[in-house]
């Protein structure tokens, strides 16, 4: 809708005969010459930051044994890669911090579609066990590592237990509210046309479901890092986590924004990964543009 409004105001700005080519044209080069300029104020306002950083950093404006610089954090990554750290290889300790995030956000994620896709279609079942998923949604996930970990060790699975749970609670959430949400003349057309609950819910529901369902993913990823490095903060032999945790009982600043900046890139790595995902699975979907003003 916004698209074909811009190429009316814009057809409205050329002369009588021009071509619509000529005016879908003009259309695709406003759309990319904003495109350039949103990323080249990206751009230019994170060279700021981190110009601002290393220059007060140099200068003794901020005290830099508590905030470090840019050039010492990559100083500190350069070490960690090419020597190794305290606890081991870095490419090891993110690996291991990967392990724990990807099982928990696949397995949180699979099981939150299926359950939330499950009692969003059976309302006598979710009426039973939302006061129960109320009660456990309530509890400040973060809080339940110690738990995991006294019950699972140091090892994997207390990790991907708080991953699984930091994620599935945002997929479920999502996955529910989008079946909830599934056009309901739709489902009525699909049922007078002689469709069965399964044809209703994989034909009509779950594709109506999955814009929320998508939204859901690309946010637990980060849910799921930040529960493998809660759970390796608290107690684990490796991991970035445990990196953090060690920069911090030494006071090694460059260490802990090394750490963080490692996985800020894993992060927008995977959500870069997970929206070709999506754009290829949902090419059924028509495209959004943004005005160009």
């Amino acid at each position: 809708m916004a698209h074909t409004t811009f190429e009316a105001g814009s057809a409205a700005l050329f002369r009588p005969g021009t071509s619509d080519a000529e005016i879908e044209a003009s259309a695709l080069k406003a759309i990319r010459r904003r495109n350039t300029l949103v990323r080249f104020w990206q751009i230019a306002i994170l060279v700021f930051v981190i110009g601002m950083w290393e220059l007060s950093s140099n200068m003794q404006w901020i005290d830099p044994f508590f905030y470090s610089s840019p050039s010492g954090v990559l100083q500190r990554l350069y070490e960690w890669a090419t020597e190794g750290t305290t606890e081991g290889s870095l490419w090891y300790n993110l690996w291991v911090t990967m392990e724990e995030a990807l099982i928990g956000f696949f397995a949180g994620s699979i099981t939150g579609v299926f359950v939330g896709i499950g009692l969003g279609r059976n309302r006598f079942l979710s009426d039973i066990f939302s006061v129960y998923i109320k009660a456990i949604n309530s509890i400040p996930r973060v809080v339940l590592a110690p738990i995991f970990i006294m019950i699972m060790g140091l090892g994997l699975p207390s990790k991907v237990a708080l991953a699984f749970i930091m994620v599935f609670f945002v997929v479920f959430a999502n996955a529910f509210q989008g079946v909830r949400e599934a056009d309901r003349n739709m489902i009525a057309n699909a049922r007078i046309l002689g469709a069965s609950d399964w044809q209703v819910t994989r034909t009509v529901v779950i594709p109506s479901a999955m814009s929320w369902i998508f939204a859901s993913l690309h946010v637990s990823f980060g849910f799921a890092i930040i529960g493998a490095i809660v759970g390796e903060f608290v107690g684990a032999r490796f991991g970035i986590g445990q990196l953090i945790s060690i920069a911090k009982g030494t006071f090694d600043a460059a260490g802990m924004f090394a750490a963080i900046l490692l996985v800020m890139v894993v992060t927008l790595v995977a959500e870069f990964i997970m929206t070709v995902i999506e754009n290829r699975l949902a090419k059924w979907r028509p495209q959004q543009h943004m005005d160009t003003q």
